[in-house]
């Protein structure tokens, strides 16, 4: 018997698997800030977790959680500073 269910996602378990499933879903080069701050944010969120279950890549993962987390605080800049020049130039 055949389910109509769809298959939900199955959690990254290595390194590896994190990799590949953020490529995945990785933004267009041209995508908006939002949705590129909202990758790294996953991102981030992702490694941090991986960190915890691929003991054998601890240290790595969490390095690339650091580096996410990094392009999402300058990502944010970016989106604010673009905030801020609307409104000047709004005035």
């Amino acid at each position: 018997m055949a389910s109509d269910e769809t298959p939900k996602p199955v959690m990254p378990q290595t390194l590896v698997e994190a990799h590949e499933a953020l490529a995945r879903i990785r933004p267009h080069r041209q995508a908006p800030l939002a949705q590129w701050l909202a990758y790294y944010q996953r991102s981030a969120a992702l490694y941090a977790e991986i960190a915890e279950i691929d003991r054998g890549h601890h240290h790595e993962s969490l390095y690339w959680a650091d580096q996410q987390q990094q392009r999402t605080q300058e990502i944010k800049a970016r989106i604010h500073k673009s905030d801020s020049d609307e409104s000047d130039n709004d005035e």
